[in-house]
């Protein structure tokens, strides 16, 4: 079993423009505008680079310093894990139709956004960081998966890490041919020392397999189309304190429960 706490906690997705704007939403006293998605507006980045990113980049930067707002840690103390289930669908349409027209112009920059781990390479430079980073994907479990990879780090290293999920719907070319059909990202920012105001988790991979946890109806339409947020059911309850028990599906065969302490 892996313990870790949550020191504070990032989201962006469809009416629920930061954490604070979310907590409403997640106990049930507002209801979700899914119509309303926020823009991505990072100032983690200067300007020089921020022109070489894309949406996904954006999202993922916007939310992580969402986290940051309430973190007592500096970016540069930070190792991190970002988790997305597809990458960058833009990078891929785009450079897929360079390469076929004539002589193939694919650009330098498209090219070098192209890799799993470009968000994390532009968090890097935005927080001046040496501490390590790992990038993943695992379909549709790739939030469970990155979490389990993120308490380990911070058990492990004995560092906070700020873990982050997010995917970016596919272009139009790639519409409905992956997991992805909706904005949806997350970050939490996870530490092995306990503080004041910390909610504690407790997770454990386990064999067998079960239903996602019942969500509603609005958040729910959510999850389906955006591995990123199968995160909803343990933001559900950080965002209503207290305790609870959690079971999400990890892989198949699998089963990674979560136990939640405020």
């Amino acid at each position: 079993m892996m313990r870790v706490m949550v020191e504070s906690i990032g989201l962006t997705a469809p009416g629920m423009a930061g954490w604070a704007a979310a907590v409403p939403v997640l106990r049930g006293a507002v209801p979700l505008d899914a119509a309303a998605v926020p823009a991505f507006k990072p100032n983690l980045l200067p300007p020089n680079e921020r022109r070489r990113t894309t949406a996904l980049i954006k999202l993922a930067l916007q939310t992580a310093e969402d986290a940051l707002v309430q973190s007592r840690f500096a970016m540069n103390e930070l190792a991190s894990v970002f988790a997305s289930a597809e990458g960058d669908g833009e990078i891929v349409d785009r450079i897929c139709s360079a390469l076929t027209q004539p002589d193939h112009p694919v650009s330098p920059t498209h090219f070098h956004n192209s890799v799993h781990n470009a968000p994390a390479g532009y968090w890097a430079i935005a927080a001046g960081s040496r501490r390590l980073s790992s990038s993943l994907a695992a379909g549709a479990d790739t939030f469970a998966a990155g979490l389990l990879e993120a308490a380990g780090v911070a058990m492990l290293e004995r560092v906070p890490v700020l873990f982050l999920a997010y995917d970016y719907p596919l272009p139009p070319a790639l519409a409905g041919r992956g997991y992805v059909d909706a904005v949806f990202a997350t970050a939490m920012v996870l530490t092995a020392d306990d503080g004041p105001g910390m909610m504690r988790l407790e997770l454990s991979l386990q064999e067998g397999t079960v239903s996602p946890p019942a969500l509603s109806a609005e958040l729910d339409a959510l999850r389906v189309h955006n591995p990123a947020a199968a995160a909803l059911p343990l933001l559900q309850v950080l965002a209503r304190g207290g305790s609870a028990r959690l079971a999400v599906p990890c892989q198949e065969q699998l089963t990674l429960h979560i136990g939640v302490d405020a």
